[in-house]
């Protein structure tokens, strides 16, 4: 038996990812256990700051993560879990529920993986989103396309990224898309498309408020990027400005909304390049991927998967560390060689270089938002160059 005056997590991980919130933790004293899939057991989490590591097979429900917990929790009581990825939410929540421990659970669970429940709730806060509709009646399916101008998104209720989502131009294109969804077609929406810039908000939240929340732009929608292939780019947004005042005002808005209360999020806005308003996109209790983190850290000094592990240890005492104002900005592409050559990029501005198979990634830190924008313009074409390939958007994202 464990000792009763030690903390000890169990960190959730269904992709590899959150080595620097396991290393924090571990470095706060706290013993972490690993719950994890059977095919990344092999990946290179850092098991000197691991208590034990666990693995359930890789079809496993909730049922089973339930049955596997319990067992654990015969010999080891667990103060806190903790899920690093979005796929991850609704298992952590279910399980805090079953083990009634605190944290999100069920409820709130559902406004940061559900699309539907996103937009439900937004709308009803007075917070704007595009026209949507749930796709369940046939009939009012129809009337809300006679209604609602093309194009459309046809959107899965419960993927991450753009991961599974399609633009439809003619109504006659959505009803083969809901034969071959078949009794699962429910588990979609169908909203409005609205051209513009994409925007995230990453965000850290500490006893139901926002403390910390950096602004950023995409240069392609990444729903562009995953369907019709090209390099991602994202980029601190210029400090002070109207754009990144009024986003980081409804990004609050939405977290207070939705019942976020400690941890992180990412959430993404687009602004419509007709009215000039920014509506919301989706949000998330976890860290942005495509190393947004690493963007963060570059610009502000903090890094999203420590801060996230000290907020869950020091609940209301978390203090935030000293802070810069600088900007950074992220290149990624999926690449052709399986280890991309990136010593040619080597201005003083690239802090980071992606390590993962086949991407060739960077990231940037500088003291003006100009000067990255200027450097994300010249590898876009580089990149393009040295690097880019293109796949089919995967039904689930890859980073």
């Amino acid at each position: 038996m464990v000792g009763a005056t030690e903390r000890n997590i169990l960190v959730l991980a269904g992709y590899f990812k959150g080595e620097r919130f396991i290393e924090q933790a571990h470095r706060r004293g706290v013993n972490v256990y690993l719950l994890t899939l059977a095919r990344l057991l092999h990946c290179g989490w850092p098991r000197e700051c691991l208590k034990e590591t666990f693995a359930v097979p890789d079809a496993s429900t909730l049922q089973d993560f339930i049955n596997a917990v319990s067992y654990l929790a015969r010999t080891v009581h667990f103060d806190l879990i903790v899920a690093l990825d979005d796929y991850d939410v609704e298992t952590g929540a279910g399980l805090r529920e079953h083990l009634r421990l605190p944290g999100m659970g069920d409820s709130v669970a559902r406004y940061f993986r559900d699309k539907l429940a996103m937009r439900v709730r937004a709308q009803a806060s007075g917070i704007p989103v595009p026209p949507f509709i749930q796709v369940l009646n046939h009939s009012a399916l129809a009337e809300f396309m006679s209604r609602v101008p093309a194009p459309w998104m046809f959107k899965p209720r419960s993927e991450a990224s753009a991961a599974g989502i399609v633009k439809i131009e003619r109504a006659e294109e959505l009803w083969p898309l809901l034969e071959q969804r078949g009794d699962r077609q429910s588990y979609f929406l169908l909203e409005k498309y609205l051209p513009g810039d994409v925007f995230h908000v990453d965000s850290i939240l500490c006893e139901g408020r926002v403390i910390f929340s950096e602004v950023h732009q995409c240069g392609r929608p990444p729903f562009n990027v995953a369907h019709g292939g090209g390099i991602f780019t994202t980029h601190t947004v210029e400090r002070g400005t109207e754009d990144e005042t009024g986003l980081r005002a409804v990004n609050a808005q939405v977290l207070a909304a939705f019942g976020h209360t400690r941890g992180v999020s990412h959430t993404e806005f687009i602004k419509h390049s007709e009215d000039g308003n920014f509506y919301l996109l989706e949000t998330s209790a976890r860290v942005g991927g495509a190393h947004i983190a690493e963007l963060v850290e570059g610009a502000t000094g903090v890094n999203l998967w420590e801060a996230w592990a000290n907020v869950e240890l020091d609940g209301a005492d978390y203090r935030l560390p000293e802070l810069r104002a600088e900007y950074g900005g992220v290149a990624m592409t999926l690449a052709r060689q399986p280890h991309p050559d990136l010593s040619s990029y080597d201005d003083p501005e690239v802090i980071y270089r992606a390590p993962e198979e086949h991407h060739a990634g960077l990231v940037l830190r500088a003291s003006s938002c100009s000067r990255v924008k200027s450097l994300l313009e010249a590898y876009q074409e580089r990149f393009m160059r040295d690097f880019n390939a293109f796949l089919p958007a995967p039904e689930k994202p890859t980073l």
